[in-house]
């Protein structure tokens, strides 16, 4: 199993020479806010079901800097474009455990790029345990806005829907292993 987080600055250009681990039908996609556990969960997940891990938060930091560093430089937009551009490349491949970032699966393009092939299933945990995981939000561009418990509890409220469409899997008091088993449990894996 390889976790596909420690690249070269051609990040998204190396993706097409990365093994795609063994023949799989469907792709295994964490979605959910930040805090929830989708990259601690995605790895354990990758290597019980013998799947390539890609973090695509990271993949992006190898590429372009940190996320925080990527907003303050050159915009949320500019991000979110990067975001597209790695589902493009992942896209039609098999045999991986993507954890998103928390808004990714949002973005219509990039939905449209990853679900098809792909179990998606959303971790959710209460705003307090986010709060708890997360610790200093300083470097989270999305909650360094100000009071961090309102932001995170408008950001849940404005994101319900869309993480709404997809399985859903609590996090509150669970181990990571435990939340790997309840998203097995689920898919039936």
């Amino acid at each position: 199993m390889k976790f596909v987080t420690n690249t070269s600055s051609d990040s998204l250009g190396l993706l097409a020479s990365w093994g795609m681990g063994p023949a799989a039908e469907k792709n295994l996609v964490l979605t959910g806010f930040m805090g929830t556990g989708k990259t601690t969960v995605g790895r354990i997940l990758a290597e019980r079901l013998g799947y390539d891990f890609v973090d695509t938060d990271a993949v992006i930091e190898s590429q372009a800097g940190p996320i925080q560093d990527i907003f303050e430089r050159d915009g949320e937009e500019a991000f979110r474009e990067m975001e597209r551009r790695l589902a493009r490349e992942l896209a039609g491949r098999t045999g991986l455990v993507i954890a998103t970032g928390g808004r990714m699966m949002l973005d219509p393009e990039c939905a449209a790029c990853l679900e098809s092939p792909a179990h998606v299933v959303c971790l959710n945990a209460a705003p307090e345990t986010i709060l708890e995981r997360i610790g200093d939000t300083s470097s989270r561009p999305m909650l360094d806005v100000g009071d961090a418990p309102t932001r995170v509890r408008d950001l849940l409220a404005e994101r319900a829907e869309g993480y709404g469409r997809f399985i859903t899997v609590d996090t509150d008091g669970r181990s990571p292993s435990e939340v790997a088993d309840a998203v097995m449990a689920q898919l039936g894996l």
